[in-house]
């Protein structure tokens, strides 16, 4: 039997922030399933309430298309604030999203990696959390196995910004800490790693390899300016890793159904400036270029 294609999508904002046009742009532009996360009747998937998600899910239905992934913003706070301040940050969020996914009936349920204000001392966050912060990987569970018992599989990416996930060990480390096997995944967010300072390579994604669940994708290159390196917006294409390579690999092994293409990181120039015909040009890049994606 042959393996089915991966598929492609994007976050449902990148199409446009009015939401039933921007599913209309994904009928278009063929994009089956949705990554949905803001811009969503003016709210994020975080702030919607059953009655929202009835009427966004009748616009999806309509349009034959499905729902991949919500993408929450839950946990991403900083965890020295402390146990009872990072629970009370994302509890209501949390009740709210145990109501709205059953009407959306996702494929997965995003979280986000916590940050800490200590990141820059920090070798190993893994080590850190078990030692400083064990309350962390409890808080973790108890969302995962609410949302598992919900029916829900659960995707963690990493973020950037102070993020407890910087390199593969770390996050290898922290997926052993958290024994949820079966019930959560990574999200692995390459150029967010990239930003955090792990170079994309197929020796990365051969260590996050058994944790992958899904694949964000989005392009940046570094660029030499007045002495200085500055990151820019750009092209899947015009990205200093080897894309293709890697996403090859990616679609050959079937470890993410779906990858869904981000907003790129960095200052926009004349040549990339976050246009629709910038995220089509990646879209059709991916398709002409990967074999077993559509």
């Amino acid at each position: 039997m042959m393996a089915a294609n991966v598929r492609l999508t994007m976050l449902n904002s990148i199409a446009g922030k009015e939401f039933e046009p921007a599913l209309d742009r994904h009928v278009e532009w063929n994009l089956r399933t949705l990554d949905l996360k803001n811009e969503i009747y003016g709210k994020s998937v975080d702030e919607l309430l059953p009655h929202e998600a009835e009427q966004a899910v009748s616009a999806i239905n309509a349009r034959n298309l499905d729902v991949t992934t919500l993408s929450t913003g839950l946990f991403y706070g900083e965890i020295e604030q402390g146990e009872t301040a990072f629970r009370a940050q994302f509890s209501a969020s949390l009740d709210r999203i145990l109501k709205t996914a059953p009407i959306f009936k996702p494929l997965n349920v995003r979280l986000l990696s916590a940050r800490s204000s200590q990141r820059p001392t920090i070798p190993n966050s893994a080590e850190y959390l078990k030692a400083r912060h064990p309350w962390v990987f409890s808080v973790y569970r108890e969302a995962i196995q609410r949302l598992h018992e919900a029916g829900f599989f659960v995707v963690i990416e990493n973020e950037v910004d102070s993020t407890i996930f910087t390199h593969p060990q770390e996050i290898v480390d922290f997926f052993e800490v958290l024994d949820c096997a079966g019930k959560v995944g990574l999200t692995w967010d390459i150029g967010n790693l990239w930003e955090e300072g792990t170079f994309p390579s197929l020796d990365v994604y051969y260590q996050l390899k058994p944790l992958i669940s899904m694949i964000h994708l989005k392009g940046s290159r570094d660029v030499e300016q007045d002495g200085l390196t500055k990151r820019f917006a750009s092209s899947l294409e015009d990205c200093p890793w080897n894309v293709l390579e890697l996403v090859q690999a990616v679609v050959d092994d079937q470890v993410s159904p779906v990858i869904c293409l981000n907003p790129a990181h960095g200052a926009t120039s004349p040549a990339y400036n976050h246009s629709l015909e910038n995220y089509y040009q990646d879209l059709l890049y991916l398709r002409h270029q990967i074999k077993g994606i559509e």
